[in-house]
């Protein structure tokens, strides 16, 4: 994969990454898969955010009453 990034941000994720996983081989590998993960999983849980939003403004609907008191839904007689 190549990519294209300014040099500030390489700069600063190298020496961070340097810092994190020490300089040996393959630690640019291992801390820039650490952050595709975790922008992935953000991006994930950003979309379920919308969804669950979109279906709150939906609204829901119960159907209705079917049942004009507690003792008609549980088929007892009123206590006097």
């Amino acid at each position: 994969m190549t990519v294209n990034v300014d040099e500030l941000t390489s700069k600063r994720f190298r020496r961070l990454a340097g810092i994190k996983y020490g300089k040996r081989k393959g630690y640019l590998g291992r801390a820039l898969s650490e952050a595709m993960k975790t922008w992935l999983a953000r991006q994930e849980n950003e979309d379920i955010d919308v969804q669950a939003i979109e279906e709150l403004r939906k609204g829901y609907n119960f159907g209705g009453l079917k049942y004009k008191n507690r003792g008609d839904l549980h088929k007892r007689k009123p206590f006097l």
